[in-house]
């Protein structure tokens, strides 16, 4: 069985840091921290799959981090998603940014703040594997082909 790491907790361990209490945390702070996780996923995947040019690389893993993209996944995975996560969600989903979107509509970017805010909320529970699970679902439903 594979070890399971948290990554989270240890990137503190190892910069002193004291582990806050998650409920602190606001959603767009864990939207914050969950579309870098959700980034390197994604370029993970991408790299995983083959070597290529850098340029490549970039326009396949743009496609699937934006808000468009991110907001279609969340749609198809809300039957999916625990009681838990739907909370989390919603409270992504609803939080007042004072960004907006720069090329996405108001819908997707809310949404798309919506899923990133259950990024974060699961990576900072230290729940790798239910980001790896929720990923790998939404990319087989919106039908991504490497």
């Amino acid at each position: 069985m594979e070890e399971s790491i948290n990554l989270y907790e240890k990137i503190l361990r190892e910069f002193k840091i004291k582990k806050q209490d998650i409920s602190t945390y606001s959603p767009l702070t864990l939207a914050y921290i969950g579309d870098g996780i959700y980034e390197i996923v994604i370029r993970s995947l991408v790299v995983g799959h083959g070597n290529g040019q850098v340029n490549k690389l970039h326009k396949k893993s743009s496609s699937l981090v934006k808000a468009e993209t991110q907001s279609k996944i969340i749609k198809l995975l809300m039957d999916e998603l625990t009681e838990e996560e739907v909370h989390i969600f919603k409270r992504g989903r609803n939080a007042h940014s004072f960004t907006s979107a720069k090329n996405a509509s108001s819908a997707d970017y809310h949404m798309a703040t919506g899923f990133e805010a259950v990024m974060g909320y699961l990576y900072m529970e230290g729940r790798m594997q239910r980001i790896f699970e929720l990923v790998e679902r939404g990319l087989e439903k919106i039908e991504v082909v490497w």
